[in-house]
């Protein structure tokens, strides 16, 4: 129990790290999904075009791949980012994330009802507004654990910042392990704990809120 009870803090330090990255690329996975989901459905056909297109390309590009073209492809072309490793981590994750967001909204969004969005036109309403005011909000209820879904598969997809240098969880258990090769299996038991209790958290959010949305109709 030593490389636990006098590292606590490395883990601690580590868990929110974790957090960080995962925080702030949901927050840009989720608006850009958003806006990417709208594009997908839109009358625009460049915009349906362009949104097909981004979402084809992130979906089917392994998460690893974008990273090492954001780290070591952007800088070639003047793209730096500030050489700032959380940023180029979190933009790369979300911007990945984005795509299967889109996809779990688009799938809300065709499940909405034809008539609600032809209601809305007929007072007036202009896309945007029917969007914004009438279709995505039943189509985030609609996707619930889908998204839950996307956000727990982010979580563990923090893991690979590892590699980059990102003082995540994964980062620091790799610290460990070199300094105490005879403790790992509790190392293992407790960097995972870390993660199931993230993992727990959402799964548990998204419960309630799809129990929440369910009595309010």
């Amino acid at each position: 129990m030593d490389a636990l009870t006098e590292n606590w803090d490395l883990i601690l330090s580590g868990f929110g790290w974790t957090l960080r990255l995962l925080g702030a690329s949901a927050v840009i996975a989720l608006v850009v999904g958003t806006i990417i989901a709208v594009f997908r459905v839109s009358p625009v056909p460049v915009l349906r075009s362009l949104a097909a297109v981004y979402v084809t390309l992130f979906r089917n590009s392994p998460l690893l791949v974008l990273m090492l073209i954001t780290f070591f492809g952007l800088p070639q072309i003047g793209i730096t980012f500030n050489n700032d490793i959380f940023i180029k981590t979190v933009v790369t994750m979300g911007l990945y994330t984005a795509a299967f967001v889109a996809e779990s909204l688009r799938s809300g969004i065709n499940g909405i009802p034809l008539g609600q969005a032809e209601a809305a036109r007929s007072l007036g309403f202009g896309f945007g507004q029917t969007m914004t005011q009438v279709v995505l909000p039943q189509a985030f209820r609609n996707v619930v654990p889908p998204l839950a879904s996307v956000l727990i598969a982010l979580t563990k997809n923090t893991s690979i910042a590892m590699a980059f240098g990102s003082l995540e969880l994964t980062f620091r258990s790799k610290q460990l392990l070199n300094e105490y090769a005879t403790d790992r299996i509790i190392i293992f038991i407790a960097i995972a704990t870390c993660y199931i209790i993230i993992v727990e958290v959402i799964s548990f959010g998204a419960a309630m809120l799809e129990r929440r949305w369910r009595a309010e109709r």
